[in-house]
């Protein structure tokens, strides 16, 4: 018996895959997922994300099992001196920003995952197979062909798929199997990150992530959620990696906070950070997304961001063309899109990275004094414009993602649009099926800033043109039909 052609297989479920196979599911394609691992690694890693992740994860029909297991990043970022002074803040808030939601939120990411993995079971076309390896991966005519193994080795029966999608880490075998390069952006070192679980009675801490960037020892404190908390050390020249992952070593370069009397250790463990981008995200039916096309430094709180915002970029693509409704040329807008929009992200990241770890003395007081303005700067960071690819025009806001403001009938604009293109107008026109028009005075509001009457808006939520005429608008409606 032949075997059955999935539209998409998922390599690895984390939070990218796991995301994907929900954005896939509710297109309503056929998709496998594989995961190697038997259960959800229980201990922490990713805790923040921001904003757009969260309107994706809306977007999936999850926001509000999210927001459950999610802190509301409130008085953001705050770099701090050698001598207590502020000199930067990564302002956050709670009112509704351009997304639709607070700007940024703290999390544990276990339970992340299990919310992810408990929405696959709502789309009756997702299959999830746990404890399954890829052993081989071969393409033909029809797709791609993977052959599978339990974690003991033993062979299972091999899948199909038209696709493949590579959501398996940093280690990526999907990546090896393309010969896809890592081209290094420059920064490239090791900290020790250790996480706790605070016990009663133990000292009040900022309830804010702080850079401590002490050229001494720069460190890095980060409130979680609940009782979990967050210290990153930057490992020094002279360091023995196998020492400072002793609690008696770690807990002495706190001590000026806390001890391990007030809080007992979850993991310990020296992390290498790194900036890096994958050279080929996609060879035929093959394609990359999150850890596996790119490794972020944790500076900007933006690895898993990048990560969820590939596979938004990509599912609705994937639909696009499993069903025939684009030709495979679109999938080449994946990386030529999402490439350099990642880049600017780990760039960013990389001058934040430069600040913090500053370790010589005369360095950090010119540090000092470039900030010393008497107040403290604040920052935030813009959102970088996709690469070229499936958008077109000069306006600035192309390429960029379209708001999602409160309407008039007090939902949000996703909750009227779901995963359809939509033309965001000034004047009412009919609405074709497969396409949403809104006109409503918020969504007037932003294109009277634009001297724009309509904007067409992608499935991911990222504006595809403006049009600055009746006509134009209705080039642009008939644009979104034929997608």
């Amino acid at each position: 018996m032949a075997q059955p052609v999935h539209d998409v297989a998922v390599i690895g479920l984390g939070p990218a895959g796991a995301t994907l196979a929900n954005l896939l599911g509710q297109a309503g394609l056929s998709v496998l997922v594989l995961e190697r691992e038997a259960a959800i690694y229980p201990l922490p890693r990713a805790i923040h994300f921001d904003g757009e992740v969260m309107r994706v994860f809306q977007s999936i029909g999850l926001r509000t099992e999210v927001e459950a297991i999610s802190r509301v990043g409130l008085q953001g970022m705050h770099f701090v001196n050698a001598h207590g002074e502020t000199l930067l803040v990564r302002g956050g808030t709670a009112a509704l920003g351009p997304h639709g939601c607070a700007s940024n939120y703290y999390f544990h990411q276990p339970e992340l995952e299990q919310v992810l993995r408990t929405g696959l079971a709502r789309w009756p076309t997702v299959q999830v197979r746990l404890a399954t390896q890829v052993t081989a991966i071969t393409t033909d005519a029809e797709g791609v062909r993977l052959q599978l193994a339990d974690r003991a080795g033993a062979a299972l029966p091999a899948a199909r798929a038209r696709f493949v999608v590579g959501c398996d880490g940093a280690r990526s075998s999907v990546r090896r199997h393309l010969g896809s390069p890592m081209r290094d952006l420059g920064l490239r070192q090791e900290w020790l990150v250790f996480d706790v679980l605070l016990r009663d009675g133990a000292p009040a801490m900022p309830g804010y992530t702080v850079q401590h960037c002490n050229p001494a020892r720069p460190m890095t404190w980060c409130n979680v959620t609940g009782r979990r908390r967050r210290w990153e050390i930057m490992v020094l020249p002279g360091d023995d990696p196998a020492e400072l992952v002793k609690p008696s070593v770690f807990w002495q370069l706190v001590s000026r906070w806390m001890g391990p009397e007030h809080a007992d250790v979850e993991r310990a463990v020296i992390y290498t950070f790194h900036s890096q981008v994958a050279q080929g995200w996609r060879r035929g039916p093959l394609l990359l997304a999150g850890d596996a096309a790119h490794l972020t430094p944790p500076f900007l709180g933006q690895g898993m961001c990048a990560a969820i915002r590939d596979v938004s970029n990509l599912a609705w693509k994937l639909a696009a063309v499993a069903r025939g409704r684009a030709g495979g040329e679109l999938l080449d807008t994946y990386e030529s899109e999402r490439s350099p929009h990642v880049q600017a992200f780990i760039e960013l990241a990389v001058r934040l990275g430069t600040i913090i770890q500053t370790t010589d003395p005369a360095e950090a007081q010119r540090r000092d004094a470039r900030f010393r303005t008497g107040e403290p700067e604040y920052f935030t960071y813009p959102a970088p414009r996709l690469g070229p690819g499936a958008w077109s025009g000069d306006d600035d806001a192309v390429g960029r993602p379209f708001p999602q403001p409160r309407l008039a009938d007090g939902r949000l604009l996703d909750e009227v649009v779901g995963k359809r293109f939509l033309l965001a107008t000034t004047e009412p026109l009919p609405a074709p099926e497969g396409v949403a028009v809104v006109a409503d005075p918020a969504v007037a509001a932003w294109l009277a800033t634009r001297g724009a009457v309509a904007a067409l808006v992608r499935p991911d939520r990222y504006v595809a043109r403006l049009a600055r005429s009746a006509q134009e608008a209705r080039e642009l409606l008939q644009a979104a039909i034929a997608q």
